[in-house]
């Protein structure tokens, strides 16, 4: 049996690729240098893998920004506008995740239930794809060269076809679907060069086959897999899913030539062994079994993998032990997390940890229990340290929740009564104009927080910087014309971790950095207990800022859907029950904020669509408890305080009644990059309150001009009346320069003054 992964973080212990890609970004190193980097850090997961013993390593999976944005590369999915820039190929590929000032980039959403997000390929019906197999080959020589077994991984043409888009200039209708044939001989060239350089496995990872897929797609698959199971000289294939079960595809597949399959046992994902079962096996094919949660960060239960390899072994000609996806999902080490409490960093398992788990499941498959008696008792011991521990659980917050009543989950006022009390409030004019939440963060105020936590800068030198800034800020969105302002989010690392730091229940690290998208690596939080809220948490700053201005300025706060998806969530309890948890602390805030005079209030659930179960079987159930817990936070307030929410970089058109259900006065979403198509399906859904199409896409460096923000927001008032429409940007301006921010939000209330003058 070998010890095996699908993927690894690609960061560095340091965020060193993060560092390198920015400096080129930026002009400070040159291409030679970044690659340079880029190799090291793939030489650096070769050793460590090799070192925990892992025998397969995966290859492949590295990029210098997103692993759909290389397929895409892979098979010479490259738009005619980025082609058409005149740029080398570094650049060139780095304009389609980023843009240029003259040139859009690709459209950015969720990769499936997780955090990270992908690029969204563009296909019509005249591309035309020509294969380019370089980096495949290339790193897979890297590990081949240095002594490795190696596995590539790529992205497969399912999937890659399913995960794209109609390109703007693509039929009415058209479904990149159609292209299979067209793509699947250069998926036959990708693996043809890599069986020449000497791969005897090759992964093509299908992760849209554990969500309900209709008949056409259950046929494209078996086609697909029939025609590239006859390729002459092709290395053995081995198709992965990942996330939940797969289902109806799992026959489909099952009856395909393919040699082996890499399957997910964790969570939802555990029916895979009754499927498998039900089918009769894989027979003598191979099976990479996922026992080992990829996404999570708890200690393996070592006996209970066992137990479920036992019964695979009796379903496949081999088993070999890995993670349940890729380690891209979570952080890279917990023994570097040296100020958590020994006795609670026990209970963690980050990268390092997991394949450590992964080698100690292989050995004992090889060589038996006894062989591996210590790390199962070690295994043990953690989790009965955990279940016993007084972190987990707090009376008087059970007692709170399960005295929740209906009346707590809903607004007493209909909408139509609260808009008018809060029209007679704020008296804004049409087409309103505010940011999401955050201003750019620039260096001197991460040195700030970093100068405070050191030691380097007392408290009072502290606030004094922070309210400079937030000085600046106000006075900047009073010139520019902004109607409703915010602080800024000066004080804030992180829109989740700020809120979990301050929350008994959640946990902090220092360095579990997590990979969201390109250079973007957040720290989520560890929620390892009942949550209560034992102060307020941002009514200081929203305070102040208030104090400095006649116009509103919002009190920000992350929903409690949010703080879950994007924190690594307790194990041991329903969900729901700790969504409820967070939600009462969240309402304490909102009502603290409300006392204080705020009378705006944003409850951001970027992350609503994010943890849709990939089931349509499970959604009714997740969005009745998200929206409720949501409807919790905000359902004490007065009808003259508003309410805004805000979601961001997602599908929403299939949660629209669950969005409506938030009963939010208003809403932000992501619209940019789309150009505007989530107002028209609020539109067609009769969304009776107010919504905020965002008009400006803050992932990219390129400053819209006031023209091109005048054209969405006409687009806008296409499918939404002048009084319900406000304008802001996509998203907050955290990771932008000061300079593209106040230039594009300048250019922003210009356009909302010229539209409104045409009203």
């Amino acid at each position: 049996m070998r010890a095996t992964l699908h993927g690894y973080p690609r960061q560095g212990p340091d965020r060193e690729l993060k560092k390198a890609v920015e400096g080129y970004w930026a002009g400070r190193i040159t291409q030679e240098e970044l690659l340079r980097t880029a190799a090291a850090l793939r030489a650096g997961v070769r050793r460590e893998l090799r070192d925990a013993g892992i025998d397969e390593i995966p290859t492949g999976d590295f990029s210098l920004y997103d692993h759909v944005l290389d397929a895409a590369w892979a098979v010479g999915a490259v738009p005619a506008r980025h082609r058409a820039a005149g740029l080398g190929e570094l650049d060139t590929y780095f304009a389609m995740a980023r843009g240029t000032a003259d040139v859009q980039p690709l459209e950015m959403t969720k990769w499936f239930d997780t955090n990270y997000h992908y690029l969204v390929p563009e296909l019509s019906q005249d591309s035309v794809f020509a294969p380019d197999s370089r980096k495949q080959v290339g790193e897979f020589a890297e590990g081949r060269d240095a002594g490795f077994t190696a596995r590539p991984v790529l992205l497969g043409p399912v999937s890659f076809l399913l995960l794209s888009k109609p390109a703007p200039d693509a039929a009415p209708g058209f479904q990149p679907l159609t292209l299979l044939d067209r793509l699947l001989p250069v998926y036959a060239s990708l693996l043809a060069d890599l069986r020449e350089a000497g791969a005897e496995w090759v992964q093509l990872d299908e992760p849209v086959l554990v969500q309900d897929q209709p008949g056409a797609v259950l046929s494209a698959t078996a086609r697909a897999y029939r025609d590239l199971g006859a390729v002459p000289a092709r290395p053995k294939l081995l198709v992965a899913s990942y996330f939940d079960g797969l289902g109806e595809a799992l026959p489909v597949l099952a009856d395909s030539p393919v040699e082996g399959f890499a399957l997910d046992f964790t969570g939802p994902a555990a029916a895979n062994v009754d499927a498998l079962a039900a089918i009769g096996g894989l027979q003598d094919r191979r099976l990479i079994a996922g026992v080992v949660d990829g996404r999570n960060v708890w200690a393996a239960d070592l006996e209970q993998a066992l137990g479920t390899l036992a019964t695979l072994l009796g379903l496949a000609g081999r088993v070999d032990p890995a993670p349940s996806c890729s380690l891209l999902h979570v952080p890279l080490d917990a023994a570097a997390e040296r100020e958590l409490d020994p006795q609670v960093a026990r209970w963690l398992s980050f990268a390092r940890q997991k394949t450590a788990e992964v080698a100690v499941l292989a050995r004992a498959l090889n060589d038996g229990r006894d062989a591996v008696a210590p790390q199962l008792a070690a295994a043990r011991a953690a989790r009965a340290s955990r279940a016993g521990s007084a972190l987990t659980r707090d009376a008087a917050v059970r007692e709170r929740c399960a005295a929740v009543t209906a009346a707590d989950t809903r607004r007493p006022q209909p909408y139509e009564v609260r808009a008018a009390a809060q029209r007679a409030r704020l008296g804004l004019p049409p087409l309103p104009t505010t940011t999401i939440g955050s201003f750019p963060q620039t260096a001197e105020l991460r040195a700030a927080r970093a100068g405070l936590r050191t030691g380097r800068l007392t408290e009072d030198e502290y606030r004094e910087r922070i309210e400079r800034e937030i000085r600046d800020v106000i006075a900047f969105q009073e010139k520019a014309g902004l109607d409703v302002l915010v602080h800024g989010e000066p004080e804030r690392n992180d829109m989740v971790q700020f809120f979990a730091e301050q929350l008994n229940g959640f946990l902090a690290t220092r360095h579990g950095w997590v990979q969201s998208y390109g250079t973007r690596y957040v720290r989520p939080p560890i929620l390892a207990g009942d949550v209560s809220r034992p102060a307020p948490m941002s009514l200081e700053w929203t305070r102040f800022a208030q104090s400095l201005t006649e116009r509103p300025v919002k009190g920000m706060l992350t929903g409690p859907v949010t703080m879950l998806a994007w924190s690594f969530v307790r194990d041991d309890q329903p969900l729901a029950e700790t969504a409820r948890q967070v939600a009462l602390a969240l309402r304490d805030e909102v009502a603290d904020l409300e006392a204080a005079g705020t009378a705006v209030v944003q409850v951001d659930e970027p992350a609503l669509r994010e943890l849709l179960p990939l089931r349509r079987a499970a959604r009714a159930g997740y969005l009745a408890w998200a929206t409720e817990a949501f409807r919790l936070t905000t359902g004490g307030v007065r009808a003259d305080t508003q309410v805004h929410t805000h979601m961001c970089y997602a599908e929403f058109g299939e949660i629209l009644p669950a969005i409506e259900a938030l009963d939010a006065d208003v809403i932000s979403l992501e619209a940019a990059r789309s150009r505007m198509g989530i107002a028209g399906e609020l539109a067609e859904a009769g969304y009776p309150r107010e919504v905020g199409p965002g008009v400006y896409d803050i992932h990219s460096p390129r400053v819209p001009s006031a023209g091109e923000i005048a054209d969405l927001l006409r687009q806008a008032l296409r499918a939404v009346r002048p009084e319900r429409l406000w304008v802001n940007p996509d998203c907050g301006l955290k990771t932008r320069f000061p300079e593209e921010a106040d230039a594009a939000l300048e250019n922003m209330t210009a356009a909302a003054r010229e539209v409104r003058a045409a009203i």
